[in-house]
């Protein structure tokens, strides 16, 4: 076990992490000093994250990462170059050891990140039936308007939900095709499996999975598209996206034609097959070798800690250490109302104390951000307010570079950064 794991271990009850929040890690260390992080948390907090870095994109770097990791970059290179196309392959063949993808599942590297590469799937693949669109936050809002504003599909229906809430998945028609979000990055709700998805469907799964990959358990023959980015569960840079195709979409790529103009940056046909080069490594334009360097850097951190499983059980470790915290603190909830829907990546929060809830809304964003400016000033926590477009809380990313540690050592500063602000302190 890692470091951080070790003392953690002591904590565990039975199948699912439970942790006392009497335990206060100093550098690996148990300490005894009990924690209060609850309504009477007016003292200042003396721990602190040793790694502050709690933004849900671009997310925190892995434990011991430096600007050394990146010497190897082949800055000044072209990607076409048997070096530069060796890296790119690197990051294509550990990426799918990583994930374990299906054989016959293709996996390339493109354009303008998660957002690129789900626009490219909706533009080149969808139209040849009925679109069945979920949404429970932004992210899967923005798939809504795009497909009914800007491809103008007319069959088309919207499962919707407020945050917090899933939709009623039991009503998805899956002969179909079918656009939803894993995990919803801006309001900490995520599908809890994919038993809601025929194994005998016939439209096709394109599952935005930016924050959830690395971090959750995907059913791969569930899914017939997957997409992502580099800069979420591993810490990666942005601008570089990951799109991932079963066999039935090649199959609807090379026999279903868009009535659409498809931009250069989103065509994967050539002479009307599927262009294999793409998913060999040549990228369909200029990729940073300075990120290509930094991702695998991280995807080898993954495999050198046990891959999947291990980034798994850290990030389920830090949303354990939340929910432990919730629990014991009588103003504060989880944004999502079921907990198997609970995000162990993107940890949304309300706070639910009268004080809070009978204010306008705007003096509750003003409240947010005076909270959020307090632990910015203590260098304790950077980029934790909810999302501009989710109800007023915050947003604690929890995915596998963050250590349960500093989680730990956060929410004390959470609840005395509260006080102060309720009690004008």
């Amino acid at each position: 076990m890692m470091p951080e794991s070790r003392w953690l271990g002591r904590c565990l009850l039975a199948a699912r992490v439970e942790i006392s929040i009497s335990c206060v890690v100093i550098r690996g260390r148990i300490g005894t000093k009990v924690l209060n992080p609850g309504i009477h948390q007016l003292n200042r907090p003396t721990l602190r994250p040793e790694r502050p870095f709690f933004s849900s994109g671009p997310c925190a770097k892995r434990p011991g990462w430096s600007p050394d990791a990146l010497r190897g970059a082949l800055l000044g290179r072209s990607h076409r170059s048997a070096d530069g196309l060796g890296r790119l392959r690197e990051v294509l063949s550990l990426s799918r050891a990583l994930l374990q993808l299906p054989g016959d599942y293709r996996l390339a590297i493109v354009p303008g990140s998660d957002t690129g590469a789900m626009e490219m799937a909706m533009w080149s693949l969808l139209g040849a039936r009925g679109v069945d669109l979920l949404a429970w936050e932004s992210f899967g809002l923005g798939w809504v308007h795009d497909v009914k504003s800007e491809l103008k599909l007319r069959d088309v229906r919207v499962h919707q939900a407020d945050y917090g809430r899933l939709p009623d998945l039991g009503r998805v028609d899956c002969n179909r095709d079918v656009v939803f979000t894993w995990n919803g990055t801006t309001s900490g709700v995520r599908v809890p499996h994919g038993d809601w998805i025929a194994d005998d469907r016939q439209g096709l799964t394109l599952c935005d999975a930016t924050s959830a990959v690395f971090a959750m358990a995907l059913p791969w023959p569930k899914l017939d598209v997957v997409t992502y980015s580099w800069q979420k569960v591993l810490g990666g840079e942005a601008a570089h996206g990951m799109l991932i195709l079963s066999p039935r979409a090649v199959a609807r790529l090379e026999s279903h034609a868009p009535p659409w103009p498809l931009p250069k940056l989103f065509r994967l046909l050539k002479q009307g097959k599927l262009d294999e080069e793409i998913f060999k490594g040549h990228t369909i334009n200029t990729p940073s070798m300075l990120c290509v360097e930094d991702q695998l850097d991280a995807l080898k951190w993954a495999a050198s800690i046990g891959g999947v499983p291990e980034l798994i059980a850290r990030s389920e470790r830090n949303l354990a250490v939340v929910a432990s915290w919730v629990e014991r603190t009588p103003w504060i909830d989880f944004l999502a109302e079921r907990p198997e829907t609970r995000s162990c990546t993107s940890v949304c929060l309300k706070f639910t104390d009268p004080w809070f809830t009978r204010q306008s809304l705007e003096e509750r964003w003003r409240v947010v951000k005076q909270l959020c400016r307090l632990l910015e000033a203590e260098q304790v926590a950077y980029d934790i307010a909810a999302h501009r477009d989710a109800p007023p809380g915050l947003r604690l990313w929890c995915g596998a570079t963050v250590d349960a540690a500093d989680v730990m050592n956060l929410l004390p500063w959470i609840a005395w950064a509260y006080n102060r602000l309720k009690t004008g302190a």
